[in-house]
């Protein structure tokens, strides 16, 4: 018991003494199981549970979550297993020791992908009890706290770690003080000149502002009290990473940041709030364009204030925050607060459903996603600090990331609106997808039941669920035309062994598909479309005759293009093929079937060296869609020559995909056409249309 006496017993005083005896079972059999280990520093390596279970105390957690910091590393480090855990201490106990427990008995490729692996099972652990996380957060923090015994190299490492990841997962959850404590520390290991250079200008400020601020201070108190307000004001102090963001960010010196210094007022309710601001811009000119209502919309982690920046004496900017008792709490503690202050019940109550969705849109990414570097990709995308609060159609208030567009909303509100949408309207008036949100703006998304995500989204959405709803489904459209192609990659080689696709019975197939380590057949014909099996080895082991492949050579009928197999058939941009030109298929894994023309220059030391990748096609003579293709046009540089040939080019039934023209247009002009026509008769139709016109002087197509 003398060890959970070494830590502050006024930080017990809440627990019950039951759970007092068992914090003190759990630290005996921590400190048992960690016998004879030392932390870097040279301490006890016991000393770390126990300064997490500390830090824990001070959020008032209850005592499952003490004897899981107790134990968080025996796991990990020892022999002990989550069983003993178990039986020893509960199965709640266990399971939040097996979330914080990293994967060291797995074998990864790289550090990278253990690291996103761990960071994807804490996080999804953390989804079902938010415990995990608080109890990560704080072996963080301590783990911080003593980083200067760490070499430099895993140092910065572990700093950088903290300030992408764990310090805004901290913000995310409402953990204000332990939000700004933990980027300080990262800050201080990062960049530690830059850190020691403006801790000795603020200290200097310091001592410079002081009159100024007392005065500031002493005005507002006087001027409330004059108002009949009852309020405890006090100043505070920047935090040394937010002067140095500002000064990045604004690209200012040390001395053009003014409002190194704030003040707090905290009142008795949500009325006085607002009486108190109308005091303060009553004392002082308030900066337009600055003042914030987080009371009426609060952040997305539940933070609710009254910001305002205020023109001081001297004309020293003052940013102000007014605030009450139980809204401080909030800022402070977040999440934790559900601990500590249960007399808020009303605001717990709407921050603890708020932080719930967040951690059920995590279980959602991880069911898009599936690979634990995209899923932690997801999630940094989510931790962005700066908001936009936007209205539905009904008036229920979202927010979303900063520079989040209109997909982003769709996705938040349903996955199938997302999926379907094709066009958006902000107040009223009809925008393009990609189009930003503003604050206060009104959203309403218009859907169409034969849409679908397009890829371009990728490159302007914000939120991780968008993201990762967009990818899931252009995977699951490549996966199903990938085994479309499959399917009948293999029909052509049992073709060449004389047999139908449709004669192979169920048990060859079985068989096949244990051969392959697949789990169905859906995923072995895709598989064969991805190139990631060859048909005629698949074949073999089908019919189970060992010389398929070699038969399969010369005899294989051409593999039919139409066109319209989507994703799983690519035309190579290198020689843009087009129906009429002979053309060749290489199985790429991944990527399954790449066709190229057959004189491609760029495919001829391939087609020696890997005979085996290559693949013969032919075009579907019925086939109608139209393919891209480029040529390549001199004209003389006259005034609406561009227009002539864009006419004659619409007038011969193809369009202009895209255009670009030399630099030097002195007399001649060289334009690169990307045309769509439905083969060669159609280009060849195109091209004598141009030849006729007088100002066009050469012209060819481009085959590379």
């Amino acid at each position: 018991m003398s060890a959970v006496q070494s830590l502050d017993r006024a930080r017990f005083s809440y627990l019950k003494q039951a759970d007092v005896d068992r914090l003190a079972q759990a630290y005996r059999f921590s400190e048992a199981a960690h016998a004879g280990q030392k932390r870097q520093s040279g301490d006890p390596y016991i000393s770390h549970p126990l300064a997490v279970a500390e830090i824990l105390a001070g959020w008032h957690l209850d005592g499952q979550a003490l004897m899981a910091a107790l134990l968080h590393d025996v796991m990990e480090d020892t022999s002990v297993t989550k069983a003993e855990i178990s039986d020893t201490f509960g199965k709640p106990v266990a399971e939040l020791v097996d979330g914080l427990s990293k994967l060291d008995k797995i074998e990864f490729q790289s550090a990278e992908d253990a690291q996103a692996e761990n960071f994807r099972k804490m996080l999804l652990a953390m989804a079902r009890d938010v415990r995990v996380i608080l109890i990560k957060l704080a072996d963080r923090l301590h783990n911080m706290r003593t980083l200067d015994a760490v070499p430099l190299v895993k140092r910065r490492r572990v700093a950088r770690e903290t300030m992408e990841i764990y310090a805004p997962i901290a913000n995310r959850l409402g953990l204000n003080t332990l939000f700004h404590e933990l980027q300080e520390l990262a800050f201080a290991h990062l960049y530690p000149l830059r850190y020691r250079v403006l801790s000795r200008a603020t200290r200097a400020a310091r001592g410079n502002r002081r009159e100024v601020v007392g005065k500031i201070e002493a005005a507002i108190k006087s001027n409330l009290e004059e108002a009949r307000i009852p309020a405890t004001v006090f100043g505070r102090e920047k935090h040394l990473y937010s002067i140095y963001r500002k000064m990045v960010e604004k690209q200012l010196s040390f001395s053009e940041v003014h409002d190194i210094y704030g003040i707090r007022v905290i009142v008795k309710d949500t009325p006085t709030c607002y009486l108190a601001l109308g005091a303060l811009h009553a004392l002082y000119k308030p900066v337009p364009g600055k003042f914030k209502d987080y009371i009426a919309i609060p952040k997305g982690n539940g933070y609710r204030s009254l910001h305002t920046a205020l023109i001081g004496p001297y004309g020293v900017p003052v940013e102000a925050q007014i605030r009450t008792e139980q809204m401080h709490h909030l800022a402070e503690a977040g999440v934790a607060s559900h601990w500590m202050y249960k007399d808020d019940a009303e605001s717990l109550t709407e921050l603890q459903k708020q932080t719930h969705q967040w951690l059920q849109s995590l279980l959602e990414i991880q069911n898009q996603s599936g690979d634990p570097h995209e899923f932690l990709e997801h999630v940094k995308v989510d931790l962005f600090p700066d908001e936009v609060y936007v209205f539905t159609p009904q008036g229920k208030i979202l927010s979303l990331p900063r520079g989040a567009t209109a997909v982003d909303f769709a996705y938040l509100v349903h996955t199938d609106i997302g999926n379907r949408c094709v066009a958006a309207k902000l107040n009223g008036e009809l925008v393009p997808l990609r189009t930003e949100l503003r604050n206060g703006e009104r959203v309403e998304i218009i859907t169409a039941s034969h849409a679908k995500p397009n890829p371009a989204w990728l490159q302007y959405v914000r939120t991780g669920k968008a993201r990762a709803n967009i990818r899931h489904f252009l995977k699951t459209m490549q996966y199903n035309e990938s085994a479309a192609l499959g399917e009948r990659l293999l029909e052509q080689a049992l073709r060449a062994q004389g047999v139908a696709l449709a004669e192979v019975d169920d048990a060859s197939w079985e068989r096949a598909i244990r051969e392959t380590v697949g789990r169905t057949k859906l995923e072995l014909l895709a598989d064969i479309g991805l190139g990631k099996q060859l048909p005629a080895v698949v074949a073999r082991r089908l019919l189970k005759r060992s010389d398929a492949a070699q038969d399969a050579k010369g005899k294989a009928a051409h593999v039919v293009i139409r066109g319209t197999e989507g994703m799983a058939v690519q035309l190579a941009t290198c020689c843009w093929p087009i129906p009429g030109d002979a053309i060749v298929g290489s199985m790429k894994k991944g990527q399954g079937l790449v066709v190229h023309g057959a004189e491609c220059r760029l495919i001829e030391r391939s087609r020696k060296n890997e005979p085996d990748q290559w693949i013969d096609v032919e075009w579907d003579p019925a086939g109608t869609r139209l393919y891209q293709t480029a040529i390549k046009v001199m004209v003389e540089n006259q005034r609406g020559v561009l227009a002539k040939v864009a006419s004659e080019i619409a007038d011969s039934g193809s369009n202009i995909d895209s255009i670009s023209m030399d630099e030097d247009r002195a007399v001649h002009t060289n334009m690169l056409l990307v045309v769509e026509v439905s083969n060669r008769r159609h280009l060849a139709r195109v091209m004598r249309a141009l030849r006729r016109l007088p100002d066009v002087k050469k012209l060819a197509r481009v085959r590379e």
